[in-house]
């Protein structure tokens, strides 16, 4: 046999065709909706790695530079499905990864602050030094100079015409203020704007422009003055005042109104409200003047015309929802209206246009579409999140804070492997340019390239086309949540974009708040009658097990091991045994089991928690504990009112059913809490910002609790704990929230794993902090007592005599030493329990060989014996 036929020439999966490319991107073109007419398009640009986005697209500065959008620049229009363009990924990392790359990956972070547009003020800083040199010499000669072009202009069109005077940010202090002398020189100075200046000295300010005495406008912002100065001192010295620091006065009337219906401004100042015309006033945008009363001016007989009218971010506290409707219902020509919900007007969008039946959009939203969707909360004119730094905080910081606002997520996955840890990236800046639209023009996905036709040789991109006809010069936006409805909380999720309506969350919290708390159980005490089951022959259990600790050290003679599941009287496995599978095996409802049915509700971190919230409440044990699944809103409510009363605010991101902290992440940022659910389901956790510390480390404990019955309750507790140790000295710096061992404890399976006894830290920890660790153990017992009570009131279905199960209890200690539930684990790693030697500090309080670790839990569970076990 010649070498060649010895053995078959391995496969070529080398993409040379389109054909090719087809066969093996099957279900990634189909995952990724690219329409069938583009395939052939997508696979030439991908094979000759064309990027010819630039010569169809440009990016523009927006929102003052705090954020960029994405043009159609081409000369033509591009039709729906026309075209289709790549993406490259300028950032590709773990999330764990992510500050590390930045601050060692040459010019990484300098790229992706200017792509997040957090790098603005190191943009501009030589600009402004320009601007600081060309001023330097002006000072008062300058100011004058400003002044003096008014004074011309109102001399031109006579004397008695009212004066404007715009002296934003030209560096007056209170000395060149009072050399202006503006009550001498403009006797009817109706507005003055000096925001941004120097003016410190409250006395001699008010002096000087308390001579203006027909002032109806004055900025004050940003001057040290305000540090001392009061509106009240303000208002007492300006009789007329309508508008201060932007906001409206009890003395507003009907200048106001004209300025914020454009009626009234530098170019017609108006002295006389006789000369505003009110009637003609279409548009009203009266958002966040801090308005508490409508103006008596505010009047259908005054504003008839008007059509449109905006009055968000306004208290209106001084007048009843009601009468407000009232009101409005004057105004027959109002079809357009914005206002906060919940608000003034009440908590219901549907409500709103019930009362006013002329309105076609509310908030920006057809009307009709609000009925049909019964939607009770809308808001289509939402104000974008934009980056916020400091002028210290080093460009990598200032990227992780921002880049929750660009990135986006994928996860790795063959036949045989899927990646428990999820990739983020960042698209380029053709890419990350793209703003969102609930109604978009463009449709983009993540795309793996696979030339060799294996994922080892992947490449990533994202791939854009769009699904409607584009126009040249119009903004190309895409879906941020596409395919995303309200069933999976749409409305909340954009707040990790946009300012949401912070009101109607902090409602729907206080709401989950008040339910929670007319919550409550009486456990009922009924007395276990657990026995031993092991055969009144006596011969010994026949026990089979797929866990290799339980096969070296479960010794004991009244147990025997078995290699077939039927023959086995006890069924101890580390795999979930659903009825198919207990089928398969041939097991039969005589067998025990070490799983007890319906037990995720204690082992699953959602079910967890509501099992703990249904019987009750919101213990003092429990931290405030969300399923983003279903309770954003309400997280989102909570998250507001810590912000607003300068709460700490640090929360842990949890998969629903992952172990050893997999994808679990600590975060401060609300929009990073919205965005982690994109990576699996998950439960967001209050964080323990404050723990009890072991020599300036974070510790928690594990205990093993022994389950025999749940109706009646029958648990007992291993006289054994372990405690588990972080590695660094916590700290709440915001970078070492990337640190896992600095903030995580399990080092068993990352990090490098430092074993302590028991005994050891015990003594240890009572002599650092003073206190008595019986004291601590039996609030720990009552706590993990009061969990399986919960589960034995809530979920009375689990109960099965033929189960007999141990879990995990993960417990840690705040501050004043007092014990929150972390988790509870099913079949609970016991490497340790079997590992090591120690000594009891309850019950018999002896030495306890980690070899009879399985010895034990069997004789307590089959045998009734209580050896290094105490009831709970």
């Amino acid at each position: 046999m010649s070498p060649a036929a010895a053995a078959p020439a391995p496969r070529d999966d080398r993409i040379r065709s389109f054909e090719d490319f087809a066969r093996v991107h099957q279900f990634l073109l189909i995952a990724a909706g690219v329409p069938p007419s583009l395939h052939r398009r997508l696979y030439r640009k991908l094979a000759d790695e064309v990027f010819d986005g630039g010569e169809s697209f440009s990016v523009e500065p927006c929102e003052e530079g705090r954020q960029r959008r994405l043009v159609l620049a081409s000369g033509a229009p591009l039709g729906s499905e026309a075209d289709v363009f790549l993406v490259d990924h300028a950032w590709s990392f773990r999330l764990s990864d992510a500050l590390k790359q930045l601050r060692e990956v040459p010019g990484l972070a300098e790229r992706m602050a200017a792509l997040m547009c957090v790098d603005l003020d190191r943009r501009i800083e030589v600009e402004e030094a320009d601007e600081q040199d060309s001023e330097k010499g002006g000072g008062l000669e300058h100011v004058l100079k400003v002044v003096e072009k008014e004074r011309i202009r109102i001399q031109e069109s006579g004397g008695d015409f009212a004066a404007w005077l715009e002296l934003e940010e030209l560096g007056i202090d209170d000395d060149m203020l009072v050399a202006l002398d503006l009550s001498a020189n403009f006797p009817n100075l109706v507005a003055l704007n000096l925001w941004g200046n120097k003016l410190q000295d409250p006395e001699k300010v008010m002096r000087e422009i308390g001579k203006c005495g027909r002032l109806k406008a004055l900025w004050l912002n940003e001057n040290p003055i305000l540090n001392q100065c009061t509106e009240k001192d303000v208002l007492d010295g300006l009789p007329e005042l309508e508008i201060y620091n932007s906001h409206f006065t009890m003395k507003a009337r009907e200048w106001a109104l004209g300025f914020c219906g454009d009626m009234v401004g530098a170019e017609n100042p108006c002295l006389s409200v006789g000369n505003i015309p009110l009637d003609n006033i279409v548009t009203l945008d009266l958002s966040d003047r801090s308005i508490h009363k409508l103006p008596e001016a505010f009047s259908s007989s005054k504003l008839s015309s008007l059509s449109k009218l905006n009055i968000r971010g306004n208290p209106l506290d001084q007048m009843s929802g009601d009468d407000l409707l009232k009101l409005f219902s004057g105004f027959t020509q109002l079809q357009e209206l914005e206002v906060d919900i919940p608000g003034p007007l009440g908590n219901s969008a549907i409500s709103i246009l019930e009362s006013l039946p002329n309105i076609t959009l509310l908030n920006g939203v057809n009307a009709s579409s609000i009925v049909e969707s019964a939607k009770h909360v809308v808001d289509s004119a939402l104000k974008p999140r934009v980056p916020e730094w400091s002028p210290e905080e080093p460009l990598a910081e200032r990227v992780i804070g921002a880049m929750w606002l660009y990135l986006m997520t994928y996860r790795l996955a063959d036949e045989e492997k899927f990646d428990e840890t999820p990739i983020w990236y960042v698209m380029d800046e053709l890419g990350s340019a793209m703003r969102h639209s609930d109604d978009a023009n463009f449709r983009i996905a993540p795309f793996l390239f696979m030339p060799e036709g294996k994922l080892s040789s992947a490449i990533s991109y994202t791939i854009l086309w769009p699904i409607c006809d584009v126009h040249t010069g119009e903004e190309c936006t895409r879906d941020f949540l596409f395919g995303i409805g309200e069933d999976k909380q749409r409305s909340a999720r954009l707040t990790a974009w946009f300012h949401t309506p912070e009101n109607y969350f902090i409602q729907e919290f206080r709401k989950y708040q008040e339910q929670l708390q007319s919550t409550s159980i009486c456990p009922t005490k009924e007395t276990p009658s657990t026995r031993s089951v092991r055969p009144s022959d006596g011969r010994p259990l026949r026990v089979f097990t797929d866990i290799p600790q339980v096969e070296e050290f479960l010794t004991r003679p009244e147990f025997v091991l078995t290699t077939d599941p039927k023959d086995a009287d006890i069924i101890w496995a580390g795999m979930q045994i659903d009825s198919e599978l207990k089928s398969s095996l041939g097991l039969t409802d005589q067998q025990y089991m070490n799983q007890f049915p319906f037990e995720a509700c204690l082992v699953m971190k959602h079910h967890l928690a509501d099992t703990i919230h249904r019987a009750w409440g919101s213990p003092e044990w429990l931290q405030p504990t969300y399923n983003l699944e279903t309770h954003l809103s309400q997280l989102i409510g909570e998250y507001s009112v810590r912000k607003r009363d300068g709460m700490d605010n640090l929360w842990i991101m949890k998969p629903w059913n992952m172990a050893r902290t997999i994808d679990t992440t600590v975060s401060g940022d609300l929009s990073a809490i919205i965005r982690l659910m994109e990576t699996g389901p998950k439960i967001c956790q209050k964080y323990i910002e404050c723990p009890a510390l072991f020599q300036g480390r974070k510790f928690d404990l594990r205990y093993i609790v022994l389950v025999r019955s749940i109706c009646p309750l029958d648990i007992l507790l291993c006289d054994v704990f372990w405690v588990r140790l972080a590695n660094n000295q916590y700290t709440l710096e915001k970078t070492s929230l990337f640190e896992y061992e600095t903030h995580f404890t399990v080092m068993n399976y990352n990090g490098r794993m430092n074993h302590m006894n028991t005994p050891e830290f015990v003594k240890e920890f009572e002599k650092e902090h003073q206190v008595k660790w019986l004291e601590i153990h039996e609030s720990i017992r009552d706590m993990i007592r009061r969990v399986f009570e919960s589960t034995s009131a809530v979920h009375p279905e689990m109960q099965n005599s033929f189960c007999r199960a141990i879990y995990g209890v993960d417990v840690m200690l705040d501050n004043r030493f007092k014990p929150k539930i972390l988790e509870v684990t099913y079949c609970p790693d016991c490497t340790r329990a079997c590992q090591y030697d120690t000594q009891a500090l309850v019950g018999s309080q002896g030495p306890i060989k980690g070899s009879d670790f399985f010895n034990t839990v069997f004789g307590c569970l089959f045998l009734d014996d209580l050896t290094n076990v105490s009831p709970l």
